[in-house]
Parts: C-alpha cells; sequence; structure tokens
C-alpha cells in the first residue's frame, strides 16, 4: 500500500511521485552534481516539487560517506545511492 502525499507547501492531496533531475551541492562546497531520476513529489495544485526531507536526509548522508571524486557530472539516484560507503554511517550527524 502506497503512502497518501499531501502537499507540504499548499497542502493539497493531488501530489503525484515521479522522478525527476535535481541538482545538489557537494559537502565540501566544490561542485554541484546532477541527480537524475530522484524520486520527487509533484503537486499538481500549486506546482511545487520537491524532495521529502527523509529524502533529502539519504541524499546528503550519502554524498558525505561515498567518494565523491568517483562522481562525474551527474549521476542516477539508484547508482549514487548504491555506491560503496566509506565509513558506515555518519558518525557527525548528532540527530540520530
Amino acid at each position: 500500500m502506497s503512502e497518501k502525499l499531501s502537499c507540504e507547501w499548499c497542502g493539497s492531496d493531488d501530489v503525484k511521485l515521479e522522478k525527476r533531475s535535481v541538482y545538489w551541492e557537494l559537502p565540501e562546497g566544490t561542485r554541484a552534481v546532477e541527480i537524475k531520476e530522484t524520486p520527487t513529489a509533484c503537486c499538481v495544485s500549486c506546482g511545487m516539487e520537491y524532495q521529502k526531507e527523509a529524502m533529502v536526509k539519504e541524499i546528503e548522508d550519502q554524498l558525505f560517506l561515498i567518494d565523491r571524486s568517483k562522481l562525474g557530472k551527474e549521476v542516477l539516484y539508484e547508482e549514487l545511492m548504491q555506491m560503496p560507503r566509506l565509513l558506515k554511517r555518519n558518525y557527525f550527524d548528532f540527530t540520530q
């Protein structure tokens, strides 16, 4: 059973989950990468497109934990999430 989405911006229930390209700044701030086919909430009512907070955290943790020198200018979301991590988890995230 899929999760019922409502827009975090306008509250509408007319939200679709689609795959879109997003651009993400690397943790060291040296450049950004295009992450293709990223799950994205798209609100039909207000037109807002965004990633849920849990996904933002997953992407940021993954970018922090991988060897970023192996990243090109673009990567598929699934490929990014499957890249080997240098550490098991983000030990600098004290919210866990």
